[in-house]
């Protein structure tokens, strides 16, 4: 979490004529931003990406007047230091942006979101997403916020999402060894509805149309679960899952 402080420093009245201390000396720089005392400092350049462009805008309407920020257009963004991903919820589509954003780029992102489901805390960090604010939450001050703890590689996260982050955290912690050795891993809750439904001996067409994803997402399902444990194929992703309690 991050906390911001409205004190700038004091000025001894001593050395100033009727007690009074001198105004503190700003400049606006389009190219630079603000300064304090004659420094430039450096705007933030950030790339907003939403398949809806009211979102887009809505973001991008409260950053322009900033001078701490520099909202790029899309063909600047190869010189973006933050993403901000935009959406009304987590599902399938934003994913896959997202994902696209840990493989194809180094800087950090922040997903600006409506709806913020029980499940999908641990979807987003996952896809590479280091700072969550609801759009409800989304003031100036706030998106800004946002965007400086990105640049400065901090975090930052709802209170009640914390807490969750958290108790996943103790969880792990207490996850049990299996045989081959100590094993904190564990399942979203898709892999283990996929998991379940191969279980019941449901094949990839049909776990695609009954969780409403494409057959590439259950296959990339099963993939990185089979990667990230270990494991030989379907069959036995499905019997350590059983064996472990997890589904």
């Amino acid at each position: 979490m991050c906390a911001e402080s409205g004190h700038l420093g004091r000025t001894s009245n001593s050395s100033c004529p009727n007690g009074r201390a001198p105004a503190p000396r700003f400049r606006v720089s389009l190219e630079r931003g603000v300064s304090w005392g004659g420094e430039p400092m450096t705007r933030v350049a950030v790339a907003i990406c939403a398949a809806d462009p009211i979102l887009a805008s809505g973001v991008t309407h409260q950053l322009r007047p900033r001078p701490e920020v520099e909202v790029l257009r899309t063909e600047e963004e190869e010189r973006a230091e933050v993403s901000l991903v935009v959406v009304d919820r987590l599902d399938e589509e934003s994913e896959q942006v997202l994902r696209r954003l840990q493989r194809t780029s180094s800087v950090r992102t922040g997903l600006i979101v409506g709806e913020f489901g029980q499940d999908a805390l641990q979807t987003a960090i996952e896809c590479g997403v280091a700072a969550v604010l609801r759009r409800r939450d989304a003031t100036q001050d706030r998106l800004v916020g946002l965007i400086t703890a990105l640049v400065r590689g901090e975090g930052v996260l709802p209170g009640d999402m914390l807490g969750r982050l958290l108790d996943h955290v103790s969880r792990l912690q207490r996850g049990v060894s299996d045989t081959a050795g100590a094993t904190l891993s564990t399942l979203t809750s898709r892999e283990g509805e996929v998991l379940r439904l191969i279980s019941d001996g449901f094949d990839t067409k049909e776990i695609a149309t009954k969780m409403s994803y494409s057959e590439r997402t259950v296959k990339n399902i099963l993939q990185e679960v089979t990667t990230r444990l270990q494991l030989r194929n379907r069959a036995h992703a499905v019997g350590y899952a059983m064996r472990q309690g997890l589904i």
